[in-house]
């Protein structure tokens, strides 16, 4: 955990009991806990906060029951008042903190909803809280990777304080991430996925996960180049999303769309008047059944499906060790010879 999150949490858990009145309203005390439903302040008995540090653990600490959920009182703060970015959770901590004594929250008083955790609403809460990616560390790391995309590509944006939080130890930190929307065929943002990036400017941080989704992601994806309600009749699909946007780079009018794993490519929906479909592979084998069950459902709707195969393990890596010359050379041998010419810049 970084040192001001540590050092708020530590605080927060000082004044334990007045944190819960205020933030876990519906919760009641039993001893030395804190009772409630659960960290979005429902009714129940599930959760429990310590409220006094003992041989058990610090104060501020707390188990759901329920669902194995855990964590400390930055978290109560962030789920009861419906916050994404840790600046704003750090903040809220710090104008509690300012008030020595709190009174309990008046019966009435009106939070921001929370938004529940995973949700889309909480995808599109975070979305809003970034920023275009020109000029940032998002757009440097993508350079790194030899993607280089037009600025109107409205599903990235950049965050230089997301939240991470070890799904292990339970510690959380805040790192600089690229943030990629993935969005239904109307437009409408239903999930994102995050990649933590090194501060340093280092590619990934150097995280167990760095790359996490959130949101409905069945049936969406992370779509580059399309523009909601207009017809798609040709374009490609496939897991990831460097995957897809290093085709990107070198058919820049080729509407993509990167599922972000097997089963949710398995599950992409396809746009209307769809006739052409371009599958990206790579060299791992667990993405066959997704290929495959795509492959299939595209067949069953009447559109063409077509395997794009890379020379090496994906096609970012066949961006960065060859370059966009020789990745459209490649690629022009699989395509059918009418989309060489619609999608293919000349050489």
């Amino acid at each position: 955990m970084t040192g001001s999150a540590s050092e708020l949490a530590r605080r927060l858990g000082d004044h334990a009991e007045a944190v819960c009145r205020e933030y876990l309203p519906n919760g009641h005390r039993s001893g030395n806990y804190w009772m409630v439903g659960d960290v979005r302040n429902t009714r129940g008995r599930s959760m429990h906060v310590r409220l006094k540090t003992s041989t058990k653990g610090p104060a501020g600490k707390w188990v759901d029951e329920a669902t194995s959920e855990f964590g400390d009182l930055l978290d109560v703060i962030r789920e009861s008042c419906g916050l994404v970015d840790f600046r704003e959770v750090a903040d809220e901590a710090r104008r509690f903190l300012s008030m020595p004594l709190p009174p309990p929250q008046l019966p009435g008083a009106q939070r921001q909803p929370a938004a529940k955790r995973g949700s889309p609403e909480a995808a599109r809460r975070l979305f809003g809280m970034s920023q275009p990616i020109v000029g940032t560390l998002a757009e440097r790391y993508l350079a790194g990777r030899g993607i280089l995309l037009s600025t109107r590509e409205r599903a990235l944006r950049f965050h230089p304080g997301c939240y991470y939080r070890d799904l292990v130890t339970g510690e959380t930190q805040t790192l600089p991430a690229l943030i990629a929307a993935l969005t239904n065929l109307n437009g409408q943002i239903t999930g994102l996925q995050r990649t933590w990036l090194d501060p340093l400017g280092q590619g990934k941080a150097q995280l167990a996960d760095p790359r996490r989704s959130l949101g409905d992601l069945l049936g969406n994806g992370i779509w580059l180049g399309h523009q909601p309600g207009a017809p798609v009749p040709v374009m490609a699909a496939g897991e990831g999303f460097e995957t897809m946007a290093s085709l990107k780079v070198v058919m820049p009018v080729l509407p993509v769309a990167a599922a972000t794993s097997a089963n949710h490519l398995a599950g992409l929906t396809l746009p209307p008047g769809c006739r052409r479909l371009y599958i990206a592979a790579d060299a791992d084998a667990a993405g066959r059944h997704g290929i495959e069950r795509l492959s299939q459902r595209a067949g069953e709707a009447g559109i063409l499906a077509l395997v794009l195969r890379p020379q090496l393990g994906d096609f970012n890596d066949d961006l960065r060790h060859f370059g966009p010359a020789h990745l459209a050379a490649w690629l022009s041998d699989q395509l059918v010879p009418e989309d060489v010419r619609l999608f293919l810049p000349p050489g």
